[in-house]
């Protein structure tokens, strides 16, 4: 037997064991067959799985809709594709680009076709050009479909196999136990051929979950998978994931069968010719997130959701006490996994993962905060039924506005670019929002167009306007974009700020966000000193332990150290990345 045979033989003994355990009766030797025909291996040489993830320092994502930006006669991805390619190139090597397939709802989240692109964005040919010059992350809207979706019709017709594409339940079982992040009812009523029937909705009654105890189910989704890599998409974000695996009498949260999904999607885009990064997108407390490492066998990148709230916190309120023990209990991550970090998206400000980190009067100060600022705030239905913030809806522009004790004053920029050079500097690959490296303000004229709260943070500029904004030195927006800009092209050439580089967090006051970067091969040190609060704060150099014998200099400033155990002052909002080397 060839060594070609023995390894496709072990490769497929390794998706029978993630099969038996997700389907214990199914007909696992078919069901094994099936998945190499959709996904087959793609050399001999990958079917031990890839060694090396191929990102470093250089690495940071874009985050945008495929609308977010338009030009009269022009498809917004192909806009989109000549911005990128024109003013981003030299600081971002990845962008996601949020689903752009046809929809119902949800400003994309309901797909009604997985495999098209939404004719009014553009098509295929534009998410690859935009993939010849950038990583592409794509959603794989795994936990449900919207009810226009053709399988949700043929399910109603009762055709086969799609009668058993989605889970069946009754108005009288017991479900308090299943997490929800919505208020809307569980159960849907829809009209079938073969009566009325109620069908699992997790979010909304429009994007109804699909039934993954049916292997059919699951074998579409590798379907679809494969599909994506063909087309060049190299990050795979698995939206909603946690969801994944309904069980009665349990949470239907982090089923130990959709970590085993996770696992198996990992073990085939490990195998592909080319790096493929599976992330998965899990807004809940931090603890169960982390989960999501697995044991460096499940995604190889989580979001730091904890991240947002917490940073957004420390801002408001002058000290990071929350923030420095959150980030003092973080595991660095394992070999082959790294974090997401950011501080804004789509969605809003998730509450959930601050929950055992901040106080509930803390909490709820926030929450006062953000609404005085013209935020929104979106509820869910914690146990019992009882409504619980969910998620601050706010640009993150506004959000900065104020803090907790003065209001709105003068450092309003000032904490704007403080806060993205921390997500800049901490560990993990960064990933910035569109509309937060514009600066854009709340949209609540969007937001009463569409009735959403999530509306207020999805606005869509008109080229013109926004390159007049951009061109335009004393606006705002062109002074937040070039700052942005400048530090995310200092922290690609720095060694220290690889994803992976060791990190520790340094014990300064309360005022003061310092924590120290190591690159892998310690020749570089960055001591990255954050000042968030409006006081002017003298920080004693003695304190960093520097090497005496090494010259030192701050990144950001240019400033060189005389005298590396005398003191400095740091302006308010001031960051300092102070490094023994320079690149």
């Amino acid at each position: 037997m060839s060594k070609e045979v023995i390894m496709q033989e072990e490769f497929k003994e390794r998706l029978k064991r993630h099969l038996e355990v997700i389907y214990p009766d199914g007909q696992i030797d078919v069901l094994a067959e099936s998945v190499l025909s959709l996904f087959p291996p793609s050399s001999v040489e990958m079917l031990s799985g890839r060694p090396d993830t191929g990102w470093d320092q250089q690495d940071c994502f874009l985050i945008t809709y495929g609308s977010s930006l338009r030009r009269k006669e022009e498809k917004p991805l192909s806009t989109l594709c000549d911005f990128l390619k024109k003013h981003l190139q030299s600081c971002f090597s990845g962008v996601h680009v949020l689903p752009f397939f046809p929809y119902t709802s949800d400003d994309g989240f309901a797909i009604s076709d997985y495999e098209v692109v939404n004719p009014e964005l553009g098509d295929w040919s534009d998410l690859t050009g935009i993939a010849e010059d950038f990583r592409l992350m794509a959603d794989c809207v795994i936990n449900h479909c919207s009810s226009s979706h053709p399988w949700f019709t043929a399910y109603q017709h009762q055709e086969s196999p799609y009668d058993k594409f989605f889970i069946e339940i009754s108005p009288n079982d017991d479900l308090n136990q299943v997490a929800r992040p919505r208020t809307s009812p569980l159960a849907r009523p829809v009209p079938s051929d073969a009566g009325v029937k109620y069908v699992w909705c997790t979010f909304s009654h429009d994007q109804v979950d699909l039934n993954f105890g049916e292997p059919a189910v699951l074998l579409e989704m590798i379907r679809i998978l494969a599909g994506y890599l063909q087309r060049g998409v190299r990050v795979i974000r698995l939206d909603a994931i946690a969801y994944l695996w309904k069980e009665f009498g349990t949470r239907c949260l982090n089923h130990p069968k959709t970590h085993e999904t996770v696992r198996l999607l990992r073990t085939l885009v490990d195998q592909y010719p080319e790096p493929v990064w599976l992330m998965t997108e899990t807004n809940i407390p931090n603890h169960e997130n982390l989960s999501y490492f697995g044991n460096g066998n499940e995604a190889h990148i989580i979001y730091n959701f904890s991240l947002p709230p917490l940073l957004l916190h420390a801002m408001l309120a002058g000290h990071c006490r929350h923030l420095k023990a959150w980030m003092m209990s973080m595991p660095p991550a394992q070999e082959g996994t790294t974090f997401f970090n950011f501080i804004a998206s789509h969605d809003g400000i998730g509450l959930r993962p601050a929950e055992g980190l901040l106080e509930d009067q803390e909490m709820r100060s926030l929450v006062d905060t953000m609404e005085r600022m013209g935020g929104k705030v979106s509820w869910r239905a914690a146990e019992g039924g009882i409504p619980s913030p969910y998620e601050i809806n706010i640009s993150l522009f506004d959000a900065f506005k104020a803090t907790f004790e003065s209001g709105v004053d003068e450092w309003h920029l000032d904490r704007y670019v403080c806060a993205h050079a921390i997500l800049l500097a901490i560990e993990g690959i960064p990933g910035i929002y569109i509309h937060s490296l514009f600066g854009t303000p709340n949209d609540h004229a969007l937001c009463e167009h569409t009735g959403h709260n999530r509306s207020i943070n999805r606005h869509e500029w008109e080229m013109d306007q926004l390159e007049s904004l951009l061109g335009e030195p004393t606006s705002i927006h062109s002074r937040i974009y070039k700052e942005l800009l400048k530090l995310i092209a200092l922290r690609r050439r720095q060694p220290a700020f690889h994803p992976n580089a060791t990190q520790f967090t340094l014990h300064l006051e309360d005022r003061v966000f310092a924590f120290w970067r190591q690159s892998m091969r310690r020749d570089q040190s960055i001591f990255c000193l954050n000042n968030v609060s409006s006081d002017f704060i003298e920080i004693q150099l003695g304190d960093l332990n520097l090497i005496t014998t090494d010259t030192w200099k701050d990144l950001i400033s240019g400033e060189g150290v005389d005298d590396v155990r005398g003191g400095f002052v740091l302006r308010p909002y001031q960051n300092v990345w102070l490094s023994n080397k320079q690149f």
